[in-house]
């Protein structure tokens, strides 16, 4: 095969005998919030005073049905309610929808089921109903139990109330998230750690702890708040985070993730190891194998346009095969953020694609020391993770030249 044909056999759609069709996670946007938070760059919209719950509910439920073909017979390992703030919507709504999705798709009862909720005492107040509606992991959005932090990053609740919450959700849940972000304007080390004790006290059984990232299109982006962090402190911050949150026995799996022995979240794990995802709702995106091929879906964003364009089954905005160059990419783009790191039949078998394609690039991170590997698994280092952006960078693909498969 001459070079050109070689090149866009390379970045030809993946063929169906190359991929295998992975585990399938549900994703549920629910797009509203009370206010945008000013760094947040997620499809999210602030609420009206009075929500659409029984007509938004019934989008997803006819949008769901309109992809059931796409994922016909597959289990769905894990499911996701996201926002937006989903615990606006009230315990009745989420069980019509929890009913009519259980009738659409393999749900089993034991499926990890994750809702996000915010530390508001009307989110707190609901957290029975939602467990026993079969919500069994809550992801609380606490961010911060300093005042002076949360008000400089523009959240609505106080550290009252996130230490209420964050006791309440103990008290329901036997699997609790508890979100909390750094290098938050004006914030010291010690205002970090400090943090992450409070939370560690609740004893949840995972937590998330990321830097505050100035995302574009957001206000924050457009003017940045004062104060923030240096780039040594908020590296310093990051790596004692890391050490507290190990020496209380919270394993480092992701990033930004830590959680207790076996209470990784199977939702982000799957999608972190390339797993496939169906996206529902005002802005959602979803990963598919099918036929050998991945797909990448996105919903429609705005609410009201997803709604009318849900009842006549034409919710997707968005949707294109991805090349085996993209493809491998993403792979890489998702797997080197976990600690495990990641086995090349596995990488293969995702998509479709060999690390001899990568070689040079693999070469150049071993030689950097941001990654270890061996004959059966390859892994980002420490130093790897904390300059992950530029191990990263070593993998984009190359632009495709022309004559080159699109």
């Amino acid at each position: 095969m001459t070079t050109a044909a070689t090149t866009a056999a390379e970045n030809a759609t993946i063929v169906s005998q190359a991929v295998i069709a992975p585990p399938l996670a549900l994703y549920l946007h629910l797009p509203w919030c009370l206010q945008k938070c000013p760094y947040c760059d997620f499809n999210s919209h602030k609420a009206p005073q009075t929500l659409p719950e029984d007509a938004y509910i019934n989008a997803l439920l006819t949008d769901a049905e309109h992809a059931l073909p796409e994922v016909w017979g597959r289990r769905i390992v894990s499911l996701y309610l996201g926002g937006g703030t989903p615990s606006l919507f009230s315990p009745g709504s989420l069980d019509k929808l929890f009913a009519g999705l259980r009738a659409l798709f393999n749900i089993a009862p034991d499926t990890e089921a994750t809702m996000e909720a915010n530390p508001g005492a009307a989110d707190a107040g609901r957290f029975a109903e939602y467990r026993a509606l079969g919500i069994s992991r809550l992801s609380l959005g606490a961010q911060s139990f300093n005042d002076a932090m949360l008000k400089s990053i523009g959240r609505i609740h106080d550290a009252k109330q996130a230490r209420n919450a964050a006791q309440k959700a103990a008290q329901v849940f036997d699997n609790v998230n508890i979100d909390l972000m750094h290098a938050l304007p004006a914030q010291t080390i010690k205002g970090a750690l400090e943090d992450a004790n409070i939370a560690m006290s609740f004893a949840p059984q995972h937590l998330s702890m990321y830097q505050l990232t100035l995302e574009p299109g957001t206000p924050f982006h457009r003017a940045p708040p004062p104060r923030l962090p240096n780039e040594d402190d908020t590296a310093a911050a990051g790596e004692a985070l890391i050490k507290i949150a190990e020496d209380n026995g919270y394993a480092r799996y992701e990033v930004s993730a830590y959680a207790r022995a076996g209470r990784e979240c199977a939702h982000n794990l799957n999608y972190w190891r390339f797993g496939d995802y169906l996206g529902i709702g005002a802005g959602a995106h979803g990963k598919i194998t099918t036929n050998g091929k991945i797909v990448r879906q996105s919903r429609v964003k705005h609410p009201g346009d997803y709604m009318r364009r849900a009842a006549k089954g034409e919710a997707i905005a968005e949707q294109k095969n991805i090349n085996r160059r993209e493809a491998l990419f993403e792979y890489m783009l998702n797997a080197l953020r976990l600690t495990e790191g990641f086995a090349p039949a596995d990488m293969h078998a995702r998509t479709g694609m060999t690390t001899s394609t990568i070689e040079r690039a693999l070469q150049t991170a071993e030689r950097e020391k941001m990654i270890t590997r061996t004959p059966s698994r390859i892994t980002t280092t420490p130093f790897g993770m904390r300059f992950l952006n530029d191990l990263l960078a070593l993998f984009l693909p190359p632009p495709v030249k022309k004559g080159d498969a699109p």
